[in-house]
């Protein structure tokens, strides 16, 4: 197995190397732009994300909890064409005929069902569920013990927050933050922060 990059050196970073060890990679290394981490989970920090070309025989994964820079970074990795991969938790549990595009993580204890679709760079992390036919766009991130019931559809770069449930058969537009215990019952049409049980919008300062 190749030596894997991980470009992001924090908290995430520390998940994403975790499972990739749990994977089978030996030889993981880090590039942050932060010159004071020289370490991350043990290993070596060795320069910075516009090194990555440097590193041209490698696997890639970004760790990296904003999703425009998540976004941002995968498409540099994707014009240099450089091999991202996708890491999931062996302690993850999804079905056959789920579909996981490149750059996303599925983290120990989550659970995918049936026929659900999940895009490039996405987060499904620990102890999250996504149901059957659910269709989650690229740079989502399903956070700590959310939970989304059949036939859900999430929009590009949405944060669906620790603890959230969406309910079935709602669709919820991008670019939007659930906040976390909030409780997602219909439809949401407009970009913005949702939060409560039933989830409703919040102005925003």
């Amino acid at each position: 197995m190749n030596r894997l990059i991980i470009i992001g050196a924090s908290g995430h970073g520390k998940v994403v190397a975790d499972i990739a060890a749990h994977c089978g990679y030996i030889d993981i290394a880090f590039l942050d732009d932060d010159e004071t981490v020289k370490s991350c989970m043990g290993f070596p920090v060795v320069g910075k994300s516009s090194d990555m070309a440097r590193y041209r025989d490698c696997d890639f994964f970004v760790a990296i909890g904003n999703p425009n820079t998540r976004e941002k970074v995968l498409g540099k990795l994707k014009r240099m064409q450089l091999n991202i991969i996708t890491l999931i938790h062996p302690d993850a549990v999804l079905a056959d005929t789920v579909s996981i595009d490149n750059g996303s993580v599925v983290m120990a204890g989550a659970v995918i069902n049936p026929d659900s679709r999940i895009g490039n760079g996405c987060i499904i992390n620990t102890g999250a569920t996504v149901d059957h036919d659910n269709v989650i766009e690229d740079y989502v991130h399903v956070s700590v013990g959310a939970h989304l019931s059949g036939t859900v559809h999430v929009g590009k770069s949405t944060w669906i927050g620790a603890g959230a449930v969406v309910s079935n058969n709602v669709n919820i537009c991008g670019n939007c933050m659930i906040g976390a215990g909030a409780v997602v019952v219909k439809d949401i049409d407009d970009a913005g922060t949702y939060v409560g049980v039933p989830a409703k919008r919040i102005q925003e300062r």
